[in-house]
């Protein structure tokens, strides 16, 4: 199970919540941390996750994951509700970059995603969740490309694809099925062949008899 899953899995389902995106980030800039405020649990990896809970109304939220060295378990942290996301800051609308900032009513945090492409994903399913699911007060996007706001989407290639997969499969299966529908016919015409063959054969017999 990827760490994604199991972060879904452990942290969220428990908590009637889905989770709908994650990214594993680290800052840009260190923070200052008190040992105590660690727990002395030494190093980390944390994880910026974008979830819906299944009671309606949806609530939104983001939260941050933590997974301490040396254990297999995930550590909810700090949590924010849509309502307080403020900016969505893609750092450069010109190119791939795996740099981003959120920024909350009370908080602002400068991240660096494990790769560009995570990074990307993330804001995308960030931004069509928003557009679906928030309030009148949204979150502003700012220096993000225009794939992750609409047009060339990677949401809507990803559907094309599955979509296209799921083309391709039922294809493939009316055309085995076709072929299976071919080879029970043949199989029928040869079983009335040698009944056929069998019932005149038999006549012979009983004639040679006689």
């Amino acid at each position: 199970m990827s760490a994604k899953s199991a972060i879904g899995k452990e942290v969220f389902t428990p908590r009637d919540e889905k989770m709908l995106a994650a990214v594993q980030v680290r800052r840009r800039t260190k923070k200052k941390i008190p040992f105590l405020a660690t727990g002395g649990q030494g190093e980390y990896m944390t994880y910026i996750c974008l979830s819906v809970t299944n009671k309606k109304p949806p609530q939104l939220s983001i939260t941050k994951v933590k997974q301490f060295e040396g254990s297999s378990s995930f550590a909810r942290r700090s949590q924010w509700s849509m309502d307080q996301l403020r900016q969505v800051n893609g750092i450069d609308p010109n190119r791939d970059c795996p740099e981003f900032d959120l920024v909350f009513d009370n908080a602002s945090d400068q991240w660096v995603a494990g790769s560009a492409g995570e990074k990307c994903m993330f804001v995308q399913v960030l931004h069509h969740t928003c557009q679906r699911h928030s309030g009148e007060r949204k979150p502003e996007f700012v220096n993000c490309q225009s794939k992750l706001l609409g047009g060339n989407s990677i949401l809507h290639s990803a559907a094309d694809s599955v979509t296209s997969a799921v083309q391709k499969a039922s294809q493939a299966l009316n055309e085995r099925g076709e072929r299976l529908g071919r080879a029970e016919e043949k199989t029928g015409e040869l079983m009335n062949s040698a009944q056929q063959f069998a019932d005149t054969a038999h006549k012979l017999a009983m004639k040679h008899k006689s």
